[in-house]
Order: C-alpha cells, then sequence, then structure tokens
C-alpha cells in the first residue's frame, strides 16, 4: 500500500490558528438527525437478518429517508400532537434469495419504529407513521457481494477525517450530552452554532423545551437559564478563552411566541428532514475543514467505502493522536468501485507526526482491523452521525 500513500508535515492544527472558527452540530432529535438514525438502524437490522438466515450480509443500502414533520398544539404544562411525524426510509436491498421474497418492509418499518420511539420518549407510537420504499437492490452493485471472498468497493467515493480537533469542536461535541443528562425540561431536539472569534468564544443553542415540563413563562424563562448555566460550566472545563451563550433567539417573550414543544421535537411543527444533510461522521458541521459530502448512515457496512472510508479516516487520525501524540491529523481516503475495500486508491494524510513509517503503520493497522469495526457497526457501537 506504500506507493498509494502521500504523508505530509504539518507544525500545527491550522483550524486553531485561523482567526475565525465556525463548528455546528445538530442534536440527535433533529429532523436530519433523526434521519441518519433511522437510515443506520435499519441497515443494522437488515445486517442482522442477513447474517442469521444467510451466513452473510447481503447486499442492501437504506440511506435514504425523508421525515416529513407533523402538526402539534404545545401548550404550558402539557400540549398535544394533532398530526403525525411521517418518515419515509427508501433505498435499496437485498428482497428476494433464490426466489423467494423477504421480509424486508417489515423488518425495516419495526426499525424505523423502534429507534424513534427508544431515541424520543416523549413520542408515542401514534405520534409516528413510517412507510417504506426499499427497491430490489441494483445487480451491478449485488453482484460485488458475489465476485470475491474479500469486500469490494461499490463505490469511487472519498472518506475525510481529523483529529483531535479543536477546542471548539470539543467543546461543542460533548454539550448536548449534558444537557439531555442533566436537565429534564431540554427536549432530544439541540442545536448548537459556535463561533470562535479570535479568542472569544460564543455559542448559539436553539433548543426545543418540553411544555409538560414548564407550567408557565416564568418557569420557561428559568429553564433557558438553567441551560445558559450549563454552558458556561461546560466552557469552564473545556476551553482556555471566554464563552458567551444565547439560547433560543428567535424567541419573542413578550409576544408569547417561544420554542415551546410537546415532544422535544421540532418535527412535531413544520421542520422536515433527510438523511446526509447534518453532522459528518464525527458527529459535528466544520466548514473550515475538508468534509466529504457522503451520508455516512444507513450504507452497508460490508462494501459501502462511503460509510467506512469516513469512519476509516477518523479511526486513522485518532490513532495517530492517541499513539504517537499528534496535535494535527487530516485523513483523506479515496476508493475505486470494483477494487478491495482493504486498498484504497490513494491515501493522503497531513499531520504532526513527522515519522513517514509511523503514520503508514497506523493505515494498515485501521485497516487490518476493518472487520471489528463492521463488527462495532451491527451491534450499534459505533456513532456515525
Amino acid at each position: 500500500m506504500d506507493d498509494r500513500i502521500s504523508v505530509s508535515h504539518a507544525d500545527g492544527d491550522p483550524v486553531s490558528r485561523h482567526p475565525i472558527e465556525f463548528v455546528e452540530r445538530k442534536g440527535i432529535g433533529h429532523p436530519d438527525s433523526l434521519c441518519d438514525g433511522v437510515a443506520e438502524a435499519v441497515s443494522r437490522r437488515l445486517s442482522r437478518f442477513y447474517r442469521d438466515e444467510f451466513g452473510r450480509i447481503l447486499h442492501h443500502n437504506t440511506d435514504k429517508v425523508h421525515l416529513g414533520a407533523g402538526q402539534s398544539r404545545p401548550a404550558f404544562g402539557g400540549g398535544s400532537v394533532v398530526d403525525p411525524i411521517y418518515v419515509l426510509v427508501g433505498g435499496q436491498a437485498t428482497t428476494r434469495v433464490a426466489g423467494e421474497s423477504l421480509p424486508i418492509d417489515d423488518l425495516a418499518t419495526a426499525a424505523a419504529r423502534d429507534y424513534l420511539l427508544q431515541t424520543v420518549p416523549e413520542l408515542a407510537p401514534e405520534h409516528v407513521v413510517v412507510e417504506t420504499r426499499i427497491g430490489q437492490t441494483s445487480s451491478d452493485l449485488g453482484s460485488l457481494f458475489e465476485r470475491s471472498d474479500e469486500p469490494l468497493a461499490n463505490d469511487t467515493s472519498i472518506g475525510v477525517g481529523h483529529a483531535p480537533g479543536t477546542q471548539t469542536e470539543q467543546f461543542v461535541r460533548t454539550l448536548e450530552p449534558r444537557l439531555h443528562r442533566e436537565l429534564a425540561a431540554v427536549g432530544k431536539d439541540v442545536k448548537l452554532m459556535a463561533l470562535r472569534r479570535g479568542d472569544h468564544l460564543h455559542l448559539t443553542v436553539a433548543a426545543a423545551i418540553l411544555d409538560s415540563h414548564v407550567e408557565d413563562i416564568h418557569a420557561y424563562r428559568d429553564v433557558l437559564a438553567e441551560i445558559e448555566a450549563l454552558v458556561e460550566h461546560h466552557a469552564e472545563t473545556s476551553v482556555d478563552y471566554p464563552v458567551s451563550v444565547t439560547v433560543n433567539n428567535a424567541d419573542d417573550i413578550d409576544a408569547g411566541q417561544v420554542y415551546l414543544t410537546t415532544t422535544g421535537l421540532s418535527a412535531e411543527a413544520g421542520d422536515d428532514g433527510s438523511v446526509g444533510r447534518g453532522n459528518r461522521a464525527n458527529g459535528l458541521i466544520t466548514p473550515h475543514r475538508q468534509m466529504s459530502l457522503e451520508a455516512t448512515a444507513g450504507k452497508n457496512p460490508l462494501t459501502h467505502v462511503g460509510k467506512l472510508y469516513n469512519l476509516l479516516s477518523l479511526r486513522i487520525a485518532r490513532r495517530l493522536h492517541d499513539e504517537h501524540g499528534a496535535t494535527y491529523s487530516s485523513v483523506e481516503l479515496l476508493s475505486r468501485i470494483g477494487d478491495p475495500v482493504t486498498e484504497p486508491w490513494a491515501v493522503d494524510v497531513v499531520s504532526t507526526v513527522s515519522e513517514g513509517r509511523a503514520v503508514r503503520d497506523a493505515i494498515v493497522a485501521e485497516f487490518g482491523d476493518l472487520d471489528d469495526l463492521r463488527a462495532d457497526l451491527l451491534v450499534g457501537r459505533v456513532p456515525v452521525f
């Protein structure tokens, strides 16, 4: 693989030295994130079914999920959902084997509903309608599963990752779990947008507040103050520069127009979603970085490099940080359709690690652990958005 690898030295993370930085995270309940989560849950369910029934994962890609918003009537003390959220699961899968139909639609529908109801406890079964439109997989792509004992890339694609990330990136990535864990009134739909200008960071938070947890406008304002306090506390242990925060900037308190929800989701009232429009594989949207536009969620874990190479690039960069103390590594992997997944067409690494052999060893090691990555994906141990 050595002749396909390019290694360049960097003297630090260029984004940390840039005068301005934008970092965004769409929370787990954002409509786009819900679509990513459904797509991945369906892929996991199908992968396990294929493995259990046929001894191996058959071809599928369920990365085409759309969410159509419902309608609600939130009210202090508790409101109601009027029209359910609609979720359409598309993509392709192996729907027949030896002339026999497989229960793909039933499996996909169950996986989607299970994911939504488990991820958002405030959702009731009647709040969600799931429809599946999964077609028979392409014969050309399906044949890549059959041609070789070694999985062959089913796309010519780019995977990109970096590590360890700037203070801003790490601050944003680690904040959302605390909001959900420590503030019961904050719904699952949280959007974070950080702006670092020089050595000052400003965070804008859009947080869906659960109406069942706030009795009136005064209690609502108290929740916003609690969010501000938590953000400031999180900043004390995450960043070395001052942080200011604005919560629910679109509110008009005097007019009674506030971000109050019944389910904790903007999807209950007017906000649609799609796979691939949100976070990249590292859980962030970082426009100052190289990024792949591939959707990681929902692609099959055996041959789809749009999934595997984004995750592998992250793992290579993190290995360079963990094992060699790299303060910055950027990794780009390029595949070519029909080539073995383990043999990338080209690899480009820029890192503070000066020893090229160490970089090459990290790449080889992560490709060697590819089966472990696949196994982790099947049980949901690897975040992909």
